[in-house]
């Protein structure tokens, strides 16, 4: 089944391969992701009955009765759960009296620092949603799967006729579904008003004050930025306050990182550091990325246009953008083959993969982005080095591109437009 299938009019997701296979095993799983990102339509689909708990009223009713609200049903949804977050500890203890129900905790947020919750392990899995990848979105279809990659040798074909135009369109159209379904004229202004919630209503509710909102915004404009760089939080803050002697703290900028990426706003790509790979000398930093591309290009001002125009820093953007997408979709099919996505930088720059997925049994497929038609040999020396090192664990070199074609180089290396990848 492609995963672009509409079943009435409802986009299949990788997560929804996960929930298919986890969900008869599982008496607990938690769905968590940023706000508008599906999360309700596709837990909902399972659920026999389902809990809106960002309504008050459903609230008090629940906060009543939480075991009787817990009875209700086979499988139970407990949405924006986040707002009671003692149901977590309700959920966990029906787990341990091996109830016969089974429960989905959908949240668009953490809950609020000083919130005693157990931790769930052991008892309430966590799942993460993001927005939709290339591959989940309608109009592609997949012709290199990551699932094969991990199996090595696996045939690389396939024509798409995805233009540079297109990809440019689709970072600014979103992977939030409802955003996405707009005509352009007003999916930007609801990109806008989806930042503005962030910090005038989601920051606050999850616990922290925002005295200075405009200071926040600008702090989150500076991520942007730096979208697909590992710059450090020194230098954002000063990007964000170029000039500015009243520039917020390192302490408020650090309560800011903390609290989107409590909120799933920020979404950034930890370090590889292998324990078990002769590998040294590798720097810890992030890889800095928004939950969604269009985020980023909302907060930078910039349109398909501009991204498109060859303007003085608009193809370096176009390009950290692009890389933002292809994050998407290699996150999102990689999390249903059991693979974690990291990505790898030396200390020094000398050698650096910009994205790497490594699988539950140590396998790693490592990929290149390049905002590209064609690819030369200097754009696959570091995939040829990660493979010197690491010798077999390494199961494929990919390089990500703007092509049409889908090929294997002579050295092994696979040459994959971002459109075929799924």
């Amino acid at each position: 089944m492609a995963l672009t299938q509409i079943d009435g009019g409802y986009l299949r997701r990788y997560v929804d391969d996960e929930l298919d296979e986890l969900l008869p095993h599982l008496r607990a799983i938690a769905l968590d992701g940023p706000r508008g990102v599906g999360k309700t339509e596709t837990a909902g689909r399972r659920a026999d009955d389902v809990f809106a708990l960002d309504d008050p009223e459903v609230r008090r009713l629940v906060e009543a009765d939480p075991d009787g609200a817990l009875a209700r049903g086979a499988t139970v949804l407990l949405d924006e759960w986040q707002h009671l977050p003692q149901l977590w500890d309700h959920v966990r203890r029906a787990v341990d009296a091996r109830t016969e129900h089974r429960y989905l905790l959908a949240g668009s947020a953490s809950p609020a620092p000083g919130t005693e919750t157990h931790t769930g392990a052991g008892r309430i899995l966590s799942l993460r949603m993001r927005p939709m990848s290339l591959a989940e979105r309608p109009g592609t279809t997949p012709t290199v799967l990551i699932r094969h990659l991990f199996e090595g040798g696996a045939a690389i074909e396939g024509e798409s006729n995805v233009r540079l135009a297109d990809y440019a369109r689709e970072i600014c159209a979103s992977g939030f579904p409802e955003v996405r379904a707009l005509a352009a004229r007003a999916r930007r202004p609801t990109l806008e008003s989806y930042i503005a919630r962030i910090i005038d209503r989601d920051v606050p509710e999850s616990g922290t004050t925002v005295r200075r909102p405009a200071a926040m915004r600008a702090w989150m404009t500076a991520y942007a930025a730096a979208s697909s760089t590992t710059r450090d939080y020194v230098k954002l803050l000063d990007a964000a306050t170029p000039g500015d002697a009243d520039k917020p703290s390192k302490n408020t900028s650090r309560t800011y990182r903390e609290t989107l990426t409590r909120l799933w706003v920020l979404d950034p790509v930890p370090a590889w550091m292998p324990g078990n790979a002769p590998l040294t000398r590798l720097t810890q930093a992030p890889k800095h990325q928004l939950a969604d591309p269009a985020i980023a290009a909302s907060l930078l001002n910039t349109a398909e246009e501009a991204l498109l125009s060859g303007a003085r820093g608009r193809t370096e953007l176009f390009g950290r953008l692009f890389e933002s997408l292809a994050t998407l979709t290699v996150r999102a099919a990689g999390a249903a083959c059991e693979a974690r996505t990291h990505h790898l930088r030396t200390r020094g720059g000398d050698h650096e993969v910009d994205l790497l997925l490594e699988r539950h049994d140590g396998a790693v497929v490592a990929f290149e982005v390049k905002l590209a038609r064609t690819v030369d040999d200097a754009d696959a020396r570091h995939l040829h080095w990660l493979g010197d090192q690491i010798g077999d664990r390494l199961r494929d070199k990919v390089v990500l591109t703007t092509g049409s074609m889908a090929y294997r180089r002579r050295d092994g290396v696979a040459v994959v437009p971002l459109a075929l990848l799924g």
